[in-house]
């Protein structure tokens, strides 16, 4: 590790970029299981949010790891990573008053913890957004044939198959996808936003 690093201040403070853009920095962390809806829900709520005027960006986890994780595997190691990476970079962009929406499975209670506990320390919102549909469900939508593939032993450490998915204990906003459509997830998730001032 580096040590001769200094942080570098920018001549814009929060309170400031806060003002001028009518609106606080947030990450939504969509967590969940292969095809329990993450993308497609991250997708619609970005497409809501810009079409509110707000300032919206979304990371999904294929097209990060087509790009800046693209060096990682799928091992628990490499795993741990990619969400280590993710959450500095939704860090970046809710620092910058973005409403950041995270897709990505994040597997692991203590890595998603690790994303809150970054937010907090920043003063930076951070809202953790359970994607649940039941093995059974996910296994039967199965868009990308991938949950057949980790049956046949094609695909090794597979989340839900033959790698853990740890649920969160209290995740801020829990969205059953084999219960409700996008169109109610999204209005779920827009709800607890303006209830707690993130859009106005």
């Amino acid at each position: 590790m580096s040590t001769n690093i200094t942080f570098h201040p920018g001549s814009v403070d929060a309170q400031e970029r806060v003002g001028l853009l009518k609106q606080t920095g947030v990450t939504i962390w969509l967590t969940g299981l292969s095809a329990s809806g993450k993308s497609t829900i991250a997708c619609a709520l970005e497409q809501h949010l810009l079409h509110l005027h707000k300032f919206t960006y979304r990371l999904d986890g294929d097209n990060v790891r087509l790009g800046l994780n693209k060096d990682l595997g799928f091992d628990e190691k490499s795993r741990v990573e990619n969400i280590r990476r993710i959450g500095e970079v939704s860090k970046l962009f809710a620092d910058s008053a973005c409403i950041a929406v995270t897709a990505f499975i994040s597997p692991y209670k203590a890595d998603r913890q690790v994303a809150r506990e970054l937010h907090e320390k920043g003063g930076l919102g951070f809202i953790e957004v359970f994607v649940d549909a039941p093995l059974s469900v996910v296994e039967q939508r199965d868009p990308k044939g991938l949950y057949k593939a980790a049956r046949a032993g094609t695909i090794k450490d597979f989340t839900g198959i033959s790698a853990p998915y740890e649920a969160p204990d209290k995740p801020d906003i829990h969205i059953r996808t084999d219960e409700c459509d996008v169109t109610m997830a999204v209005e779920v998730i827009i709800e607890y936003l303006t209830k707690h001032n993130y859009i106005l």
